[in-house]
């Protein structure tokens, strides 16, 4: 079995809602609002003001509106892509390949062989890990079954 594929449940049997689930997000989005001030940002997505101004300052963020006053404004789509940036950082994707990535979809349709063939990497670093994490799974899982057996003699 690959990661992709699933198993079916048994008839009567539900999925555990923590199994391939996003945590779910800190804060819910108001419905049909569409400006954020950077401290909403920051209760929405747990990143901090810091790291928000960092990922605009090294072009990983789009562009962000401003104020009258010159506050930042995020808008809705500016908190997707900062999903999808938190979800290539979860990957273990560096930094520069998420700029690069970023420089790409500013770029425009024309550089979508160039995303697909760094989404396509990272996806194989990931799968690597994953493979990694169930040996050491394993290993633990035998540690445990032998103290438990240990302390289960005496």
């Amino acid at each position: 079995m690959t990661v992709m594929q699933t198993t079916p449940l048994a008839a009567g049997q539900t999925a555990p809602d923590h199994i391939c689930s996003a945590p779910p997000r800190r804060h819910p989005r108001p419905e049909g609002q569409d400006r954020y001030t950077i401290s909403e940002v920051v209760a929405f997505t747990g990143l901090t003001a810091h790291t928000l101004r960092w990922y605009e300052r090294i072009g990983l963020m789009p562009h962000i509106d401003r104020s009258h006053t010159g506050q930042r404004r995020y808008r809705n789509r500016d908190l997707d892509w900062l999903d999808f940036v938190t979800k290539l950082r979860l990957t273990g994707m560096p930094v520069a390949d998420m700029v690069r990535y970023a420089e790409l979809v500013r770029e425009g349709e024309s550089t979508y062989l160039d995303r697909q063939a760094l989404l396509e990497s990272t996806r194989r670093d990931v799968l690597a890990r994953i493979g990694e994490l169930r040996d050491t799974l394993a290993v633990l899982d035998r540690k445990i079954s032998f103290y438990a057996m240990e302390g289960n003699t005496r």
